[in-house]
């Protein structure tokens, strides 16, 4: 969790999902989770004028090619966040959430509901505030008119930082 006394750590947040969503100035990026304020202050700070909150963003377009989500303890809060933020996102977006719970598997659903939305896994980085796991998707809307839904498509496993595993997987 982002804490507001925390400033070298909220810092390091913001350095490291910039980094692994690639988010330049260019990109429309969309900020959800209880922290969202926090970090879409942060962004604006460091020049991204681009950025959005899902509650300062009135009509969802899928027009943002960059989510991040900060803040949440639970399962439930972080689905409700990746649902809610699901609907700004494009089709070829990138997405970066800060896993901030110690609870036992919280990693691998994660994963697993990033996936079943078209996400693939790219990196996850540990940090003094949790895991930042990030993930891309491309092609979704492709995929989802053709009828081919994104955890059906083959897919194999490898080990990435840590316990961590991800898919490299290949549309047909």
């Amino acid at each position: 969790m982002v804490q507001p006394h925390s400033g070298s750590n909220r810092e390091q947040v913001v350095d490291t999902m910039i980094g692994l969503t690639r988010l330049s100035n260019l990109h429309r990026a969309i900020v959800a989770g209880s922290d969202s304020l926090e970090l879409y202050l942060a962004l604006r700070r460091r020049g991204f004028i681009r950025v959005a909150t899902t509650t300062t963003c009135r009509i969802p377009k899928r027009q943002h090619a960059v989510g991040l989500i900060t803040g949440q303890n639970t399962f439930q809060a972080l689905e409700a966040a990746l649902t809610e933020i699901s609907q700004f996102l494009s089709a070829s977006a990138a997405i970066a959430v800060l896993i901030d719970s110690r609870e036992s598997g919280f990693c691998l659903k994660v994963r697993a509901r990033l996936e079943r939305m078209g996400f693939r896994i790219e990196a996850g980085v540990r940090c003094q505030q949790g895991l930042l796991l990030s993930a891309y998707r491309q092609g979704f809307v492709q995929m989802e008119k053709r009828g081919v839904k994104p955890h059906d498509v083959p897919c194999k496993s490898r080990y990435l930082a840590g316990r961590l595993h991800t898919r490299s997987c290949h549309t047909v």
